[in-house]
């Protein structure tokens, strides 16, 4: 056999359980081909459960180390890796999380493992320009109704019903984390990257809204009447503004564009 079909043949062994490369093996002088085979086997499966839960530090704290040992496997045996690069092999972990009926009464886990997993994109998203306000100094007033702002490329808006980012917050300070719940509404989380460090923040309602707008395009002047609308026209643009103001400290925004003609 060619050693390239020979490896071909070895790897299918390793990742589909193939015993036909067997027949090409000898028995060690302590163990049989067959057992020898099944350490490589055992020895691939635990890297891939270390892969995911170098990218899920907080739910393997969570679970503790034997529960997601076997979620861990359940997830492997469920989505091979097809990949050549392990960065990427969790990536489906929240939707198994999400669809995988043993877990159907734990949501916590899914939005835990969510979060992490925004957390993770963020800190790998592309490189952007981030808008400060010293950059909107020289705007002339007249011209802020009519500006738009780009939302940073790194920035993700995750809606949990869990309590998952209570939980990951206290999991990070290493303290014992509050029993799961479901939450009364959903919540608005944002994940970014402020230069090299991955966050995030909830956002309370008119925040949130005001993240949608911008993401749909709308001028500083639109948002400000939305904030009149939505919590009362007495200091909407001041609330308007000082949003704004906190977005651009944080970096959650990369460009500002000028109004339309």
């Amino acid at each position: 056999m060619k050693l390239k079909d020979f490896q071909a043949q070895f790897q299918r062994a390793i990742l589909e359980g193939n015993d036909a490369v067997l027949e090409h093996l000898t028995d060690g002088a302590c163990e049989t081909k067959s057992n020898l085979l099944n350490v490589y086997r055992d020895a691939y499966t635990l890297r891939l459960i270390d892969v995911v839960g170098n990218d899920h530090e907080q739910l393997r704290r969570y679970l503790g180390m034997d529960d997601f040992r076997a979620l861990a496997a359940g997830y492997i045996a469920a989505h091979p890796s097809h990949h050549p690069n392990a960065r990427w092999f969790a990536r489906g972990l929240p939707d198994y999380l999400k669809s995988a009926e043993a877990f159907a009464d734990r949501p916590e886990l899914a939005e835990l493992a969510a979060l992490e997993r925004a957390l993770n994109d963020a800190f790998d998203a592309e490189d952007a320009c981030v808008l400060r306000m010293a950059d909107l100094a020289a705007l002339p007033p007249a011209e802020w109704a009519g500006v738009a702002f780009v939302r940073h490329p790194s920035a993700t808006c995750l809606k949990p019903y869990t309590n998952a980012a209570t939980l990951w917050k206290a999991l990070k300070a290493g303290d014992d984390p509050p029993a799961a719940a479901r939450l009364p509404e959903p919540a608005r989380i944002v994940v970014w990257r402020n230069e090299t460090i991955a966050m995030f923040r909830e956002f309370p309602p008119d925040e949130a809204m005001m993240w949608e707008l911008i993401g749909e395009g709308a001028t500083f002047g639109r948002v400000c009447e939305m904030m009149a609308v939505f919590g009362g026209a007495d200091g909407a643009a001041m609330r308007a503004a000082g949003i704004l103001k906190t977005w651009l400290d944080v970096g959650l925004l990369s460009r500002a564009l000028p109004p339309a003609d």
